[in-house]
């Protein structure tokens, strides 16, 4: 009889742990942590087909883009480089500053193509300028490419260096692209210029500013000419002046960025979401503005940045922006990819996604967050 006792005892410890186990990993499955397995810069992020697919600057790409898919928007399987600068009508030159310069790569499915449009160091350069940036766009019938450049020649050239390329889909049909024009060479006076001379920090500031345009419907070219839809702030009692202008009254650089745009429309109000401050510095944060025309005026929002670092509340997350937003898998809950850094990942970028919301005309970003939460609705 006690043998009997100590077997059943002995089978109802083994059910517990067993049990435990089971739950244990249960519940590991239905969280994620920031950052995710992914070294990137300007993670953009593509739904097609049931499967997500990510694409950024850097990480597995020689001089050109890799790309990354997923189920669930929290395990990435790498799949290989998608884009090559020598492909049959590659226009860039690999041999320039920052290896060409292959830059923020986002790609839209249109008509059953995949369209990827990025950034690139024109070859055509006669002046030798250091930063000869211009957007590209390339097709494949894949998400995973090959991409072939449409033309041996950029999308247009506006006279001036252009980066982080974002396209929106308009309900009429139009389409627009919204690009930013590089710091380079474009001094701009305002206060805070004022400023940073009298303190001898700087003798001049350099901006990037975001700017609109129509896109051709075959994506040849663009219709009209470029709007100037943001810059930053040029009277120093303006309430995005401090923390959009961190990187100069840090001394940081000489520059004040408007950058890393990206255009979305909801109830009828067009939001555009932007990054602020140097990329490789910490404050590297995002705001957005809004506007009734995908070619402004915006109006940026009050409760800028909505994302920012979280060091000096005892974080480890800082140099977060140049987002894109994406939707889970059941189309219910809303998220902002972005990269950033932590205190381990030190200079290198590595992504995160956290929940958004928008709701009566303001943008929430709930992040950055490095704590265990659930997995995005939906997942499989």
């Amino acid at each position: 009889m006690r043998k009997e006792f100590l077997i059943i005892i002995f089978l109802i410890g083994v059910l517990t742990n067993i049990t435990k186990a089971q739950t244990h990993v249960s519940s590991k499955e239905k969280v994620y942590k920031n950052p995710l397995k992914v070294q990137l810069g300007d993670p953009y992020v593509l739904h097609t087909e049931g499967t997500y697919y990510m694409y950024g600057t850097g990480g597995e790409a020689d001089r050109g883009f890799s790309a990354y898919s997923s189920k669930d928007l929290v395990n990435w399987k790498p799949e290989g480089q998608v884009y090559f600068h020598d492909n049959k009508n590659g226009w860039s030159d690999p041999n320039t500053a920052w290896d060409g310069a292959y830059w923020a790569p986002e790609v839209y499915e249109v008509k059953g193509k995949y369209y990827l449009f990025y950034s690139a160091q024109w070859k055509v350069n006669p002046a030798k300028e250091m930063e000869n940036f211009k957007i590209g766009v390339a097709v494949s019938d894949k998400p995973t490419g090959p991409f072939v450049d449409l033309a041996p020649k950029p999308l247009f050239d506006p006279g001036y260096p252009i980066i982080d390329a974002n396209v929106f889909f308009d309900t009429n049909g139009k389409s627009y692209l919204y690009y930013s024009r590089a710091a380079y060479k474009h001094p701009v006076e305002s206060e805070i210029a004022d400023q940073a001379r009298k303190s001898g920090k700087y003798k001049e500031i350099e901006e990037s500013w975001v700017y609109g345009v129509e896109l051709k419907p075959d994506f040849s070219g663009v219709t009209g000419e470029p709007v100037l839809l943001l810059r930053p702030p040029v009277k120093l009692n303006d309430k995005q002046a401090a923390w959009e202008s961190l990187s100069v009254t840090t001394g940081e650089v000489n520059r004040r960025w408007t950058e890393g745009s990206v255009t979305f429309k909801k109830d009828g109000i067009y939001y555009i979401m932007y990054s602020a401050n140097h990329f490789g510095g910490e404050h590297y944060a995002v705001g957005y503005g809004t506007s009734y025309s995908p070619l402004g005026p915006f109006k940026k929002a009050e409760n800028n940045p909505v994302l920012h670092k979280n060091t000096n509340n005892g974080g480890i997350v800082s140099g977060t922006g140049h987002n894109s937003i994406i939707y889970s898998p059941d189309g219910k809950e809303m998220f902002c990819v972005y990269h950033g850094r932590t205190t381990a990942t030190g200079s290198e970028r590595v992504v995160f996604i956290d929940r958004m919301e928008v709701k009566n005309g303001k943008i929430t970003v709930f992040g950055p967050t490095t704590q265990p939460q659930k997995k995005p609705s939906g997942s499989p």
